[in-house]
């Protein structure tokens, strides 16, 4: 990194000389040169001062490329819970900036709505935590049970809960680029969710003609389940699983139907093969579900394994061994132990 060249730049930029800015900072002239030659590199308890002097982020600094600026923010909301606020509004800046001069790019704002979704996130963590406390203090407060249910994401009235803006906009989507079945798949999965299993059907003839995946018959299991035909949709899964037994993904998605009908048992056995299938570095999605599976069985042990497993599988696959993405299971995991002690 050329720190030196774009110090000097910065420095030049601003209209200033050696001498004032080493008389502004507190250091000599000397260290100033030694700075912009490169010879030496100013203390990084310095490096706050010096780019609020110089009208520039610490990035700027270093003159990290754009790519290098992004990856820093995914890793930043990779590795901690919640985000400084000066951090966040750092990111939020940069990223707004790139996406105004690269207007045909979508990657600036895909990452800041990342960003946003962990803040609030975060935010949304912290309300279920005051408002359990509440309901743990009084039982009766209406408004607290009305914020607990908000805050994790409950179930409520229907005009609260129901999908239909973000359906509008995934059919504005579909009519602009029919050729994409991805976005057939999100469309499809807040239909069936919302019960307008008409239109559903219509969007999965629609996505057969563009996906020879397993998605398609995935989707019609999921409206044969949501329309209540158990039996029919049975019958549909074990064509999908016999048709796919490779797949990971399908054994996952899998899963996912048995679990969202109550077939525990069998979900916990698909999930476990989206494990057994996938090659190294695994995703580790099967995992979570099992152990909130067997929690949901009253089964602490097993939940406490799963976790566990996840956390082992985050260090052997992905080399993470710190960091919110393992503390998260970590925290689960104490919680998890507490509970236990006390049954």
């Amino acid at each position: 990194m050329d720190i030196g060249k774009q110090i000097k730049a910065l420095r030049l930029r601003r209209g200033v000389t050696q001498q004032a800015m080493a008389r502004a900072l507190g250091v000599s002239a000397q260290a100033v040169s030694k700075w912009e030659r490169d010879t030496a590199a100013p203390d990084i308890a310095l490096l706050p001062e010096l780019s609020v002097y110089l009208g520039a982020s610490i990035d700027e600094l270093f003159s990290l490329s754009d790519d290098t600026r992004m990856e820093r923010i995914q890793n930043m909301l990779w590795d901690n819970r919640t985000l400084s606020a000066a951090d966040a509004e750092t990111a939020r800046a940069f990223l707004l900036e790139k996406a105004r001069r690269e207007p045909s790019n979508g990657a600036p704002l895909a990452l800041l709505a990342d960003m946003e979704n962990h803040i609030a996130q975060s935010h949304m963590e912290l309300a279920a935590e005051h408002a359990k406390e509440a309901l743990r203090r009084d039982h009766s407060l209406k408004q607290a049970h009305s914020e607990l249910t908000r805050a994790m994401d409950g179930a409520g009235d229907w005009c609260v809960r129901n999908h239909s803006a973000l359906i509008a906009f995934y059919k504005d989507l579909a009519a602009r680029w029919p050729e994409d079945k991805r976005i057939y798949w999100w469309l499809l999965d807040q239909l069936i969710d919302d019960g307008r299993l008409e239109e559903a059907q219509a969007y999965l003839t629609a996505l057969e003609k563009l996906d020879d995946s397993y998605r398609p018959a995935l989707y019609r299991c999921r409206i044969a389940f949501r329309a209540g035909k158990k039996e029919q949709a049975a019958e549909l899964l074990g064509k999908l699983q016999q048709t796919w037994p490779d797949d990971w993904a399908a054994a996952f998605d899998i899963g996912d139907v048995l679990a969202r009908a109550g077939e525990y048992e069998q979900a916990k056995k698909y999930y476990r093969a989206s494990m057994e299938l996938q090659g190294p570095p695994r995703y580790t999605d099967g995992l979570t579900s099992i152990s909130q599976i067997c929690e949901i069985q009253g089964d602490l042990a097993g939940a406490v394994a799963a976790a566990e497993e996840e956390i082992a599988v985050l260090a052997s696959d992905w080399d993470t061994v710190a960091g919110n993405s393992v503390d998260q299971h970590r925290r689960r995991i104490t919680a998890l132990k507490q509970r236990m002690e006390k049954s």
